[in-house]
């Protein structure tokens, strides 16, 4: 069971500058092994937690589809390629991630959970369900859970648990599929194969 702490996640800043990303994971690509660390072109998907304080520009992700979730902070007022689109809390939104976008913060400071891919190959999704302590909720193979808010406990399929906290990330698995239980909300990740 593969449990990603967001304790011991480096914040690394913005390609533009303008803000920090935290990457909790991130999956193969067809690239060189040579392409640059942290580009696109060095991955086909990214998981990561962004903070986001003050106003402007995204970095731009030309040939990647962007799904960006606000988990913290109440609204994100983004302006892609020229469209104004009201992102609230919890709420996922789909976009270009090569569209000129530039955020506005109507109401403070926000962090929001990206998941970008790289659109020739793979499709992200994400969604934010409320976990229960009576029925666990089991994170497979390509998924990724991250516990938004709450108290939750993941067991391993075979008697081995562990305590999660704000922003821990479980990676899923077919073998052993790990079972996230407690109350709170969990944002599940799903990434796939690109259709042909």
């Amino acid at each position: 069971m593969q449990i990603i702490r967001f304790a011991e996640l480096k914040a690394k800043p913005w390609r533009n500058g303008g803000g920090t990303t935290r990457e909790i994971l991130s999956g193969p690509a067809d690239q060189p092994a040579d392409a640059p660390a942290g580009r696109p072109d060095s991955w086909g998907w990214r998981i990561s937690l962004a903070d986001v304080t003050k106003a402007g520009d995204f970095s731009a992700f030309p040939g990647c589809e962007r799904v960006l979730t606000v988990v913290e902070g109440d609204l994100l007022l983004l302006s892609v390629d020229g469209s104004e689109r009201p992102v609230e809390k919890y709420r996922p939104f789909r976009f270009d991630g090569g569209a000129p976008t530039i955020a506005a913060l109507p109401t403070g400071d926000i962090r929001n959970l990206n998941v970008i891919t790289r659109s020739d190959a793979f499709k992200g999704y994400a969604s934010v369900i409320e976990i229960s302590k009576k029925r666990a909720h089991p994170v497979f193979a390509g998924q990724v859970a991250v516990l938004l808010q709450g108290q939750a406990t993941v067991g391993d399929g075979a008697g081995g648990s562990a305590e999660l906290a704000r922003y821990d990330a479980v990676v899923g698995s077919d073998d052993a599929t790990p079972e996230v239980t407690g109350r709170g909300f969990l944002a599940v990740v799903s990434i796939d194969p690109a259709a042909d």
